[in-house]
Protein backbone atom coordinates (compact mmCIF):
# COMPACT_ATOMS: atom_id res chain seq x y z
CA UNK A 1 0.00 0.00 0.00
CA UNK A 2 1.35 3.55 -1.08
CA UNK A 3 0.49 5.01 2.31
CA UNK A 4 2.60 2.40 3.98
CA UNK A 5 5.14 3.20 1.61
CA UNK A 6 5.28 6.19 2.49
CA UNK A 7 5.56 6.04 6.14
CA UNK A 8 8.36 3.63 5.74
CA UNK A 9 9.99 6.26 3.26
CA UNK A 10 9.94 8.76 5.81
CA UNK A 11 11.05 6.69 8.62
CA UNK A 12 14.41 6.66 6.38
CA UNK A 13 13.94 10.06 5.63
CA UNK A 14 14.14 9.50 1.93
CA UNK A 15 11.78 12.84 1.72
CA UNK A 16 11.04 12.72 -2.11
CA UNK A 17 10.17 9.06 -2.08
CA UNK A 18 7.86 9.92 1.46
CA UNK A 19 6.49 13.31 -0.47
CA UNK A 20 5.26 10.83 -3.69
CA UNK A 21 3.99 8.05 -1.51
CA UNK A 22 1.86 10.09 0.46
CA UNK A 23 0.55 12.62 -1.75
CA UNK A 24 -2.88 10.86 -1.37
CA UNK A 25 -2.82 10.58 2.52
CA UNK A 26 -5.83 11.65 4.22
CA UNK A 27 -5.14 10.38 8.12
CA UNK A 28 -3.78 13.65 9.98
CA UNK A 29 -0.85 11.60 11.11
CA UNK A 30 0.14 11.23 7.75
CA UNK A 31 -0.95 14.54 6.48
CA UNK A 32 1.53 15.48 9.30
CA UNK A 33 4.68 13.26 7.53
CA UNK A 34 3.33 14.78 4.25
CA UNK A 35 3.70 18.45 5.03
CA UNK A 36 7.20 17.45 6.98
CA UNK A 37 8.50 15.67 3.63
CA UNK A 38 7.46 18.68 1.15
CA UNK A 39 9.00 21.46 3.29
CA UNK A 40 12.61 19.32 3.75
CA UNK A 41 12.60 18.80 -0.02
CA UNK A 42 11.60 22.83 -0.86
CA UNK A 43 8.05 21.94 -1.70
CA UNK A 44 6.55 24.83 0.24
CA UNK A 45 3.26 24.92 -1.31
CA UNK A 46 2.31 21.10 -1.11
CA UNK A 47 3.71 21.55 2.89
CA UNK A 48 1.46 24.42 3.24
CA UNK A 49 -1.76 22.39 2.02
CA UNK A 50 -0.17 19.56 3.85
CA UNK A 51 -0.19 21.24 7.34
CA UNK A 52 -3.33 23.06 6.61
CA UNK A 53 -5.31 19.66 5.86
CA UNK A 54 -3.07 18.17 8.95
CA UNK A 55 -4.73 20.99 11.46
CA UNK A 56 -8.06 21.03 9.78
CA UNK A 57 -8.67 16.77 10.70
CA UNK A 58 -7.12 17.14 14.39
CA UNK A 59 -9.72 19.54 14.73
CA UNK A 60 -12.33 17.94 12.98
CA UNK A 61 -11.53 14.68 15.28
CA UNK A 62 -11.13 17.21 18.52
CA UNK A 63 -7.41 17.13 19.49
CA UNK A 64 -7.33 20.90 19.37
CA UNK A 65 -3.37 21.00 20.97
CA UNK A 66 -2.42 18.59 17.83
CA UNK A 67 -4.15 20.86 15.31
CA UNK A 68 -2.49 23.66 17.58
CA UNK A 69 1.09 22.28 16.38
CA UNK A 70 0.08 21.88 12.81
CA UNK A 71 -1.16 25.13 12.48
CA UNK A 72 1.65 26.52 14.07
CA UNK A 73 4.26 24.81 11.68
CA UNK A 74 2.23 26.24 9.24
CA UNK A 75 2.15 29.34 10.51
CA UNK A 76 5.53 29.67 11.02
CA UNK A 77 6.34 28.92 7.87
CA UNK A 78 4.54 31.88 6.66
CA UNK A 79 5.92 33.93 8.62
CA UNK A 80 9.37 32.95 7.19
CA UNK A 81 8.79 33.47 3.71
CA UNK A 82 7.36 36.90 4.84
CA UNK A 83 3.52 35.87 4.47
CA UNK A 84 2.82 37.78 7.60
CA UNK A 85 -1.17 38.44 7.61
CA UNK A 86 -1.83 35.09 6.64
CA UNK A 87 0.55 33.71 9.46
CA UNK A 88 -1.29 35.78 12.00
CA UNK A 89 -4.67 35.03 10.38
CA UNK A 90 -4.22 31.25 11.20
CA UNK A 91 -2.71 31.83 14.94
CA UNK A 92 -5.63 33.62 15.71
CA UNK A 93 -8.05 30.64 14.33
CA UNK A 94 -6.10 28.44 16.46
CA UNK A 95 -6.36 30.71 19.86
CA UNK A 96 -10.09 31.00 19.52
CA UNK A 97 -10.08 27.32 19.20
CA UNK A 98 -8.01 26.76 22.20
CA UNK A 99 -10.20 29.33 23.91
CA UNK A 100 -13.17 27.19 23.29
CA UNK A 101 -11.64 23.85 24.88
CA UNK A 102 -10.98 22.68 28.12
CA UNK A 103 -8.35 21.09 27.80
CA UNK A 104 -4.65 21.86 28.93
CA UNK A 105 -1.73 21.22 26.80
CA UNK A 106 1.12 22.64 24.08
CA UNK A 107 -1.25 25.11 22.38
CA UNK A 108 -0.66 28.54 24.18
CA UNK A 109 2.99 27.79 24.23
CA UNK A 110 2.42 27.48 20.49
CA UNK A 111 0.96 31.14 20.09
CA UNK A 112 3.43 32.14 22.31
CA UNK A 113 6.26 30.95 20.47
CA UNK A 114 4.87 32.35 17.41
CA UNK A 115 4.27 35.47 19.21
CA UNK A 116 7.93 35.76 20.31
CA UNK A 117 8.95 34.92 16.51
CA UNK A 118 7.01 37.80 14.62
CA UNK A 119 8.56 40.32 17.48
CA UNK A 120 11.71 39.16 16.98
CA UNK A 121 11.62 39.74 13.39
CA UNK A 122 9.83 43.45 14.09
CA UNK A 123 12.90 44.34 16.00
CA UNK A 124 10.41 43.90 19.52
CA UNK A 125 13.27 42.33 21.50
CA UNK A 126 11.64 42.85 24.61
CA UNK A 127 8.25 41.42 23.59
CA UNK A 128 10.08 38.09 22.05
CA UNK A 129 12.28 38.01 25.23
CA UNK A 130 8.84 37.77 27.20
CA UNK A 131 7.02 35.56 24.48
CA UNK A 132 9.58 32.98 24.30
CA UNK A 133 10.29 32.60 27.72
CA UNK A 134 6.88 31.75 27.85
CA UNK A 135 6.82 29.51 25.32
CA UNK A 136 9.89 27.70 27.11
CA UNK A 137 8.03 27.48 30.61
CA UNK A 138 5.30 25.43 28.52
CA UNK A 139 7.49 23.41 26.98
CA UNK A 140 8.96 21.87 29.66
CA UNK A 141 6.10 21.84 31.76
CA UNK A 142 4.14 19.52 29.02
CA UNK A 143 7.42 17.78 27.87
CA UNK A 144 7.41 18.58 24.42
CA UNK A 145 10.88 18.91 22.90
CA UNK A 146 9.53 20.12 19.86
CA UNK A 147 8.45 23.56 21.59
CA UNK A 148 10.78 23.37 23.94
CA UNK A 149 13.43 23.53 21.24
CA UNK A 150 11.44 26.35 18.74
CA UNK A 151 11.70 28.81 22.00
CA UNK A 152 15.03 27.74 23.56
CA UNK A 153 16.72 28.44 19.96
CA UNK A 154 14.25 31.70 19.52
CA UNK A 155 15.34 32.63 23.25
CA UNK A 156 18.73 32.20 22.47
CA UNK A 157 18.91 34.41 19.57
CA UNK A 158 16.69 37.35 21.33
CA UNK A 159 19.04 37.10 24.57
CA UNK A 160 22.40 37.23 21.87
CA UNK A 161 20.29 40.91 19.79
CA UNK A 162 19.73 42.15 23.64
CA UNK A 163 23.34 42.12 24.59
CA UNK A 164 23.82 38.83 27.04
CA UNK A 165 25.74 37.21 24.37
CA UNK A 166 26.31 34.75 27.16
CA UNK A 167 23.32 33.68 28.41
CA UNK A 168 21.95 33.16 24.70
CA UNK A 169 24.76 31.50 23.55
CA UNK A 170 24.14 28.74 26.52
CA UNK A 171 20.27 28.42 26.15
CA UNK A 172 21.64 27.93 22.42
CA UNK A 173 24.35 25.01 23.32
CA UNK A 174 21.12 23.98 25.74
CA UNK A 175 18.67 23.53 22.34
CA UNK A 176 21.74 21.72 20.28
CA UNK A 177 21.73 18.96 23.27
CA UNK A 178 17.96 18.84 23.14
CA UNK A 179 17.94 17.85 19.51
CA UNK A 180 20.80 15.60 20.19
CA UNK A 181 18.81 13.66 22.86
CA UNK A 182 15.29 13.92 22.22
CA UNK A 183 13.05 12.52 19.59
CA UNK A 184 12.71 16.38 17.43
CA UNK A 185 11.00 16.78 14.28
CA UNK A 186 13.63 16.66 11.44
CA UNK A 187 12.58 20.79 10.30
CA UNK A 188 13.12 21.60 14.42
CA UNK A 189 16.55 20.26 13.64
CA UNK A 190 17.41 21.80 10.97
CA UNK A 191 16.20 25.41 12.54
CA UNK A 192 17.73 24.98 15.70
CA UNK A 193 21.26 23.85 13.58
CA UNK A 194 21.00 26.75 11.21
CA UNK A 195 20.00 29.84 13.65
CA UNK A 196 22.82 28.58 15.95
CA UNK A 197 25.33 28.65 13.13
CA UNK A 198 23.82 32.24 12.14
CA UNK A 199 24.47 33.38 15.91
CA UNK A 200 27.76 31.89 15.78
CA UNK A 201 28.60 33.45 13.05
CA UNK A 202 27.42 37.11 14.56
CA UNK A 203 29.45 36.71 17.71
CA UNK A 204 32.26 35.65 15.90
CA UNK A 205 32.42 31.75 18.62
CA UNK A 206 34.74 29.83 16.03
CA UNK A 207 34.69 27.00 18.50
CA UNK A 208 31.02 26.53 18.75
CA UNK A 209 30.66 26.67 14.70
CA UNK A 210 33.19 24.07 13.72
CA UNK A 211 31.56 21.91 16.46
CA UNK A 212 27.75 22.68 14.84
CA UNK A 213 28.75 22.79 11.38
CA UNK A 214 30.08 19.48 11.54
CA UNK A 215 27.20 18.05 13.34
CA UNK A 216 24.84 19.73 10.95
CA UNK A 217 26.73 18.55 8.05
CA UNK A 218 26.80 14.81 9.06
CA UNK A 219 22.81 15.39 9.56
CA UNK A 220 22.55 16.94 6.07
CA UNK A 221 24.89 14.02 3.75
CA UNK A 222 21.96 11.30 5.93
CA UNK A 223 19.05 12.78 3.72
CA UNK A 224 20.50 14.19 0.09
CA UNK A 225 17.05 15.33 -1.00
CA UNK A 226 17.32 18.11 1.82
CA UNK A 227 16.73 21.51 0.47
CA UNK A 228 16.29 24.24 3.07
CA UNK A 229 19.32 23.32 5.46
CA UNK A 230 21.39 21.84 2.95
CA UNK A 231 22.63 25.14 0.99
CA UNK A 232 22.80 26.59 4.91
CA UNK A 233 24.76 23.88 5.73
CA UNK A 234 27.47 24.50 2.95
CA UNK A 235 27.49 28.30 3.96
CA UNK A 236 28.78 27.62 7.08
CA UNK A 237 30.97 25.00 5.49
CA UNK A 238 32.41 27.33 3.76
CA UNK A 239 32.99 29.76 6.34
CA UNK A 240 34.21 27.14 8.77
CA UNK A 241 36.91 25.70 5.31
CA UNK A 242 37.87 29.36 4.73
CA UNK A 243 39.35 30.14 8.41
CA UNK A 244 41.11 26.62 8.37
CA UNK A 245 42.63 27.99 5.22
CA UNK A 246 40.88 25.13 2.44
CA UNK A 247 40.08 28.08 0.41
CA UNK A 248 39.40 25.40 -2.55
CA UNK A 249 37.30 23.13 -0.61
CA UNK A 250 35.13 26.12 0.58
CA UNK A 251 34.97 27.92 -2.65
CA UNK A 252 33.25 24.78 -3.93
CA UNK A 253 30.77 24.26 -0.89
CA UNK A 254 30.07 28.33 -1.27
CA UNK A 255 29.14 27.78 -5.37
CA UNK A 256 27.33 24.46 -4.62
CA UNK A 257 25.42 26.74 -1.96
CA UNK A 258 24.56 29.22 -4.39
CA UNK A 259 22.68 26.78 -6.60
CA UNK A 260 20.76 24.85 -3.67
CA UNK A 261 20.01 28.65 -2.14
CA UNK A 262 18.31 30.31 -4.98
CA UNK A 263 15.14 31.86 -4.53
CA UNK A 264 15.95 30.88 -0.57
CA UNK A 265 15.52 34.10 1.66
CA UNK A 266 19.36 33.57 2.87
CA UNK A 267 20.59 33.15 -0.64
CA UNK A 268 22.58 36.50 -0.56
CA UNK A 269 24.82 34.93 2.32
CA UNK A 270 26.06 32.03 -0.61
CA UNK A 271 26.68 34.88 -2.89
CA UNK A 272 28.13 36.93 -0.23
CA UNK A 273 30.82 34.01 0.70
CA UNK A 274 31.55 33.18 -2.60
CA UNK A 275 32.66 36.55 -2.73
CA UNK A 276 34.77 36.86 0.51
CA UNK A 277 36.97 33.75 -1.05
CA UNK A 278 37.34 34.82 -4.80
CA UNK A 279 38.74 38.04 -3.07
CA UNK A 280 41.00 36.50 -1.23
CA UNK A 281 42.45 34.81 -4.05
CA UNK A 282 42.58 37.61 -6.29
CA UNK A 283 39.97 37.00 -8.50
CA UNK A 284 38.67 40.73 -8.17
CA UNK A 285 35.88 40.94 -11.41
CA UNK A 286 34.46 37.14 -10.06
CA UNK A 287 34.62 38.67 -6.32
CA UNK A 288 32.78 42.31 -7.55
CA UNK A 289 30.11 39.90 -9.27
CA UNK A 290 29.46 37.58 -6.36
CA UNK A 291 29.03 41.05 -4.05
CA UNK A 292 26.61 42.55 -6.21
CA UNK A 293 24.84 39.19 -6.44
CA UNK A 294 24.62 39.39 -2.67
CA UNK A 295 23.46 42.96 -2.69
CA UNK A 296 20.63 42.19 -4.87
CA UNK A 297 20.01 39.25 -2.92
CA UNK A 298 19.68 41.66 0.61
CA UNK A 299 22.69 40.70 2.02
CA UNK A 300 24.99 43.83 2.98
CA UNK A 301 27.91 43.20 1.07
CA UNK A 302 30.41 45.37 3.42
CA UNK A 303 32.54 45.04 4.23
CA UNK A 304 34.30 42.83 1.87
CA UNK A 305 32.83 44.98 -1.38
CA UNK A 306 34.61 47.68 0.66
CA UNK A 307 38.26 45.52 0.93
CA UNK A 308 37.87 44.62 -2.87
CA UNK A 309 37.76 48.49 -3.82
CA UNK A 310 40.72 48.87 -1.44
CA UNK A 311 42.60 46.29 -2.97
CA UNK A 312 41.78 47.92 -6.27
CA UNK A 313 43.04 51.13 -5.17
CA UNK A 314 40.29 52.69 -5.00
CA UNK A 315 40.78 53.82 -1.12
CA UNK A 316 38.38 56.73 -0.92
CA UNK A 317 35.68 54.68 -2.37
CA UNK A 318 36.23 52.09 -0.05
CA UNK A 319 36.15 54.67 3.38
CA UNK A 320 32.93 56.12 2.53
CA UNK A 321 31.08 52.94 1.81
CA UNK A 322 32.56 51.80 5.53
CA UNK A 323 31.76 54.88 7.30
CA UNK A 324 28.53 54.71 5.66
CA UNK A 325 28.01 51.23 6.82
CA UNK A 326 29.24 51.81 10.79
CA UNK A 327 27.15 55.12 10.86
CA UNK A 328 23.94 52.68 10.27
CA UNK A 329 25.44 49.44 12.54
CA UNK A 330 24.97 49.49 16.58
CA UNK A 331 25.78 46.19 16.89
CA UNK A 332 28.59 45.03 18.54
CA UNK A 333 30.24 42.20 16.75
CA UNK A 334 29.16 43.58 13.56
CA UNK A 335 30.83 47.01 14.23
CA UNK A 336 33.97 44.69 15.20
CA UNK A 337 34.57 43.20 11.79
CA UNK A 338 33.61 46.68 9.90
CA UNK A 339 36.08 48.78 12.06
CA UNK A 340 38.52 45.98 11.40
CA UNK A 341 37.94 46.37 8.03
CA UNK A 342 38.40 50.30 8.53
CA UNK A 343 41.42 50.79 10.11
CA UNK A 344 42.89 48.91 7.14
CA UNK A 345 41.59 51.04 4.69
CA UNK A 346 42.87 54.35 7.27
CA UNK A 347 46.25 52.87 7.28
CA UNK A 348 46.59 52.77 3.67
CA UNK A 349 45.58 56.95 3.92
CA UNK A 350 47.32 57.35 6.12
CA UNK A 351 45.03 58.47 8.52
CA UNK A 352 46.41 57.37 12.10
CA UNK A 353 44.43 59.75 14.76
CA UNK A 354 41.13 57.67 13.20
CA UNK A 355 42.89 54.60 12.82
CA UNK A 356 44.31 54.41 16.00
CA UNK A 357 40.52 55.75 17.29
CA UNK A 358 38.86 52.44 15.60
CA UNK A 359 41.28 50.47 16.75
CA UNK A 360 40.63 51.46 20.11
CA UNK A 361 37.11 50.92 19.72
CA UNK A 362 37.29 47.35 18.69
CA UNK A 363 39.94 46.72 21.12
CA UNK A 364 36.53 47.89 24.00
CA UNK A 365 34.28 45.64 22.28
CA UNK A 366 36.79 42.39 22.18
CA UNK A 367 37.02 43.33 26.36
CA UNK A 368 33.34 43.20 26.59
CA UNK A 369 32.65 39.86 24.65
CA UNK A 370 35.38 38.40 25.41
CA UNK A 371 35.48 36.33 22.07
CA UNK A 372 39.11 35.10 21.16
CA UNK A 373 38.40 35.92 17.43
CA UNK A 374 37.88 39.86 18.26
CA UNK A 375 40.67 39.47 20.91
CA UNK A 376 42.70 38.67 18.14
CA UNK A 377 41.54 40.77 15.74
CA UNK A 378 41.90 43.75 18.15
CA UNK A 379 45.57 42.83 19.22
CA UNK A 380 46.46 42.78 15.00
CA UNK A 381 44.41 46.22 14.53
CA UNK A 382 45.86 48.17 17.36
CA UNK A 383 49.34 46.68 16.41
CA UNK A 384 49.49 47.40 13.29
CA UNK A 385 48.47 51.22 13.66
CA UNK A 386 51.40 51.64 16.33
CA UNK A 387 53.67 49.51 14.04
CA UNK A 388 52.61 52.37 11.46
CA UNK A 389 52.99 55.39 13.79
CA UNK A 390 56.47 54.36 14.94
CA UNK A 391 56.24 52.66 18.26
CA UNK A 392 57.44 49.32 16.72
CA UNK A 393 58.54 47.56 19.90
CA UNK A 394 54.73 48.38 21.24
CA UNK A 395 53.38 47.11 18.32
CA UNK A 396 55.46 44.07 18.47
CA UNK A 397 53.74 42.69 21.73
CA UNK A 398 50.26 43.67 20.24
CA UNK A 399 51.19 41.78 17.35
CA UNK A 400 52.66 39.00 19.08
CA UNK A 401 49.86 38.19 21.17
CA UNK A 402 47.10 38.52 17.91
CA UNK A 403 49.50 35.71 16.43
CA UNK A 404 49.33 33.55 19.75
CA UNK A 405 45.65 33.95 19.56
CA UNK A 406 45.20 33.30 15.52
CA UNK A 407 47.70 30.34 16.02
CA UNK A 408 45.64 28.66 18.84
CA UNK A 409 42.24 29.39 16.68
CA UNK A 410 43.80 27.60 13.66
CA UNK A 411 43.38 30.06 11.22
CA UNK A 412 46.79 29.66 8.76
CA UNK A 413 45.78 33.31 6.85
CA UNK A 414 45.44 35.30 9.98
CA UNK A 415 48.19 33.93 10.82
CA UNK A 416 50.22 35.23 8.14
CA UNK A 417 48.76 38.39 7.99
CA UNK A 418 50.09 38.96 11.73
CA UNK A 419 53.68 37.61 10.59
CA UNK A 420 53.80 39.43 7.68
CA UNK A 421 53.53 42.70 10.63
CA UNK A 422 55.95 41.16 13.10
CA UNK A 423 58.93 40.47 10.18
CA UNK A 424 58.14 44.83 9.45
CA UNK A 425 58.32 45.52 13.17
CA UNK A 426 61.40 43.26 13.74
CA UNK A 427 62.92 45.76 10.71
CA UNK A 428 61.62 48.48 12.24
CA UNK A 429 63.47 47.47 15.24
CA UNK A 430 66.99 46.85 13.50
CA UNK A 431 66.07 42.35 13.79
CA UNK A 432 67.03 42.08 9.93
CA UNK A 433 67.42 38.09 10.60
CA UNK A 434 64.11 38.03 12.24
CA UNK A 435 62.64 39.67 9.69
CA UNK A 436 63.75 37.87 7.06
CA UNK A 437 62.27 34.73 8.59
CA UNK A 438 58.80 36.24 9.48
CA UNK A 439 58.90 37.42 5.89
CA UNK A 440 59.31 34.10 4.37
CA UNK A 441 57.02 32.31 6.42
CA UNK A 442 54.12 34.66 5.43
CA UNK A 443 55.30 33.82 1.93
CA UNK A 444 55.29 30.20 2.57
CA UNK A 445 51.40 30.24 3.86
CA UNK A 446 50.35 32.82 1.31
CA UNK A 447 51.77 30.46 -1.03
CA UNK A 448 49.92 27.52 0.29
CA UNK A 449 46.65 28.81 0.83
CA UNK A 450 46.89 31.39 -3.08
CA UNK A 451 46.44 34.48 -1.59
CA UNK A 452 47.70 35.77 -4.94
CA UNK A 453 46.96 38.77 -3.61
CA UNK A 454 49.35 38.90 -0.20
CA UNK A 455 51.61 37.49 -2.77
CA UNK A 456 51.81 40.24 -5.11
CA UNK A 457 52.14 43.25 -2.09
CA UNK A 458 55.21 41.21 -0.76
CA UNK A 459 56.79 40.89 -4.09
CA UNK A 460 55.91 44.46 -5.16
CA UNK A 461 56.29 46.38 -1.90
CA UNK A 462 60.13 48.12 -1.62
CA UNK A 463 61.93 47.28 1.53
CA UNK A 464 61.72 49.93 4.02
CA UNK A 465 64.41 52.30 3.87
CA UNK A 466 66.66 51.75 7.30
CA UNK A 467 63.91 50.49 9.12
CA UNK A 468 61.45 53.67 9.13
CA UNK A 469 57.69 52.91 10.14
CA UNK A 470 54.68 54.67 7.32
CA UNK A 471 54.31 57.68 10.02
CA UNK A 472 58.15 58.09 9.34
CA UNK A 473 58.48 57.77 6.29
CA UNK A 474 55.37 60.82 6.16
CA UNK A 475 57.69 63.00 9.07
CA UNK A 476 61.11 62.78 6.92
CA UNK A 477 58.95 64.13 3.94
CA UNK A 478 57.54 67.09 5.91
CA UNK A 479 60.80 67.74 7.26
CA UNK A 480 62.18 67.70 3.88
CA UNK A 481 59.78 69.93 2.57
CA UNK A 482 61.09 72.58 5.56
CA UNK A 483 58.36 72.46 7.93
CA UNK A 484 58.85 73.04 11.89
CA UNK A 485 57.62 70.30 14.70
CA UNK A 486 55.07 72.86 15.59
CA UNK A 487 53.76 72.49 11.86
CA UNK A 488 54.12 68.96 11.48
CA UNK A 489 51.99 68.50 14.47
CA UNK A 490 49.66 70.44 13.38
CA UNK A 491 49.33 68.79 10.25
CA UNK A 492 49.59 65.51 11.49
CA UNK A 493 47.67 66.15 14.74
CA UNK A 494 50.30 64.79 17.00
CA UNK A 495 51.87 66.77 19.62
CA UNK A 496 54.95 68.11 19.20
CA UNK A 497 56.58 66.02 21.88
CA UNK A 498 55.91 62.90 19.28
CA UNK A 499 56.77 64.35 16.41
CA UNK A 500 59.83 64.98 18.61
CA UNK A 501 60.35 61.39 19.38
CA UNK A 502 59.66 60.73 15.79
CA UNK A 503 62.25 62.83 14.05
CA UNK A 504 65.28 61.54 16.44
CA UNK A 505 64.15 58.08 15.73
CA UNK A 506 64.45 59.04 11.83
CA UNK A 507 67.91 60.53 13.11
CA UNK A 508 69.30 57.50 14.72
CA UNK A 509 67.72 54.88 11.60
CA UNK A 510 69.45 57.23 9.14
CA UNK A 511 72.58 57.64 10.48
CA UNK A 512 72.23 61.89 10.09
CA UNK A 513 72.39 64.30 12.59
CA UNK A 514 70.78 67.42 11.03
CA UNK A 515 67.50 68.71 9.47
CA UNK A 516 69.61 69.21 6.49
CA UNK A 517 71.31 65.65 6.26
CA UNK A 518 67.79 64.22 6.79
CA UNK A 519 66.72 66.13 3.84
CA UNK A 520 68.96 64.83 1.72
CA UNK A 521 68.63 61.71 3.30
CA UNK A 522 65.16 61.91 2.19
CA UNK A 523 65.80 63.15 -1.61
CA UNK A 524 68.41 60.49 -2.19
CA UNK A 525 65.83 57.73 -1.16
CA UNK A 526 63.15 59.13 -3.22
CA UNK A 527 61.18 60.00 0.11
CA UNK A 528 60.62 63.59 -0.47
Amino acid sequence: MAVEAGRAAYDERAWAEAHRLLADAVEPEDLERLAVAAHLIGRDEDSARAWEAAATAWWADGDVHRAAACAFWLAIDLLLHGQHARSTGWMSRTRRILDESPTEGIGPGLLAAHAGLLDYITGDDAGAFIAFTRAVEIGRRFDSANLLVFAQVGLGETLVRLGDVAEGIGVLDEAILTVSAADVSPMNIGLAYCAGLSVCQEVLDLGRAREWTQALSQWCETQPDLVPYGGQCLVHRSQVMQVDGAWDDAIEAARFAQIRMAGHPAEGEAHYQAGELLRLRGEFPEAERAYLQASRKGRDPQPGLALLRLAGGQTKAALVALDRTLDETSDDCRRATLLAASVEVLLRIPDLPRALAQARELQAIATKHQSAVLRARAAQSLGSVLLADGDAAAALVLLRQACVRWRDLEAPYDVARVRELIGVACAALGDEETARLEREAAVAAYTGLGARPDLERLSTRPSTVAGLTTREVEILALVAAGRTNRQIATHLVLSEHTVRRHVQNIFAKTGVSTRSAATAFAFEHHLA
